[in-house]
C-alpha cells in the first residue's frame, strides 16, 4: 500500500530540508529513515482506523464504503448502458420522423473525479475478499 498523496508530498518537502540540516550521509540516511518510519506507522494508524470502521455496526459508519460503490454502479450503468441506448432511440425516432429532438439536456458524467474513487473501490475489493476467506467479514 503506497503512501497518500499528502505524506508523499510532506516527504518530497523534508528530505531535501534533511540534505541541508545534517552534515554527514550518516547522520542524513538515519533522519530519512526515521521519517520514512514515522509515515510508515501513520499508514498503519489509518488501516486500523478502516478496519475498525468496517467493523461497526451502524450503517452509518460501515456503509458508507458500499454507498460509495452503488453510486460508481449507477454511474457507470448510466453512462454505459441507459444514455447510449437513450441516444440510440433518440436518433431512430428522428431518423423515422423527421423530428429534430436536443438531446444537450441529458446529463454527463465527469469521469475524472468519479474514476479515481471507482478504481480507488476495486483496489480495497481485494482486501474485503480476503477477509471473506478468511472468516473475518462481518456477515
Amino acid at each position: 500500500m503506497g503512501l497518500g498523496i499528502t505524506a508523499q508530498t510532506l516527504l518530497t518537502g523534508i528530505v531535501p530540508l534533511i540534505d541541508e540540516l545534517f552534515t554527514t550521509e550518516e547522520e542524513r540516511g538515519n533522519a530519512k529513515l526515521k521519517l520514512l518510519e514515522l509515515a510508515h506507522r501513520g499508514e498503519l494508524a489509518q488501516m486500523a482506523v478502516n478496519e475498525k470502521e468496517a467493523q461497526h455496526s451502524t450503517m452509518f459508519v460501515a456503509g458508507w464504503r458500499p454507498a460509495v460503490g452503488w453510486t460508481c454502479v449507477f454511474a457507470l450503468i448510466m453512462s454505459f448502458i441507459l444514455l447510449p441506448i437513450i441516444h440510440s432511440v433518440v436518433i431512430y425516432y428522428s431518423a423515422f420522423t423527421g423530428e429534430m429532438v436536443d438531446l444537450g439536456g441529458l446529463p454527463e458524467l465527469d469521469w475524472g473525479t468519479l474514476g479515481p474513487i471507482l478504481l480507488g473501490l476495486l483496489g480495497l475489493g481485494g482486501l474485503r475478499t480476503i477477509e471473506k476467506t478468511k472468516g473475518v467479514a462481518r456477515k
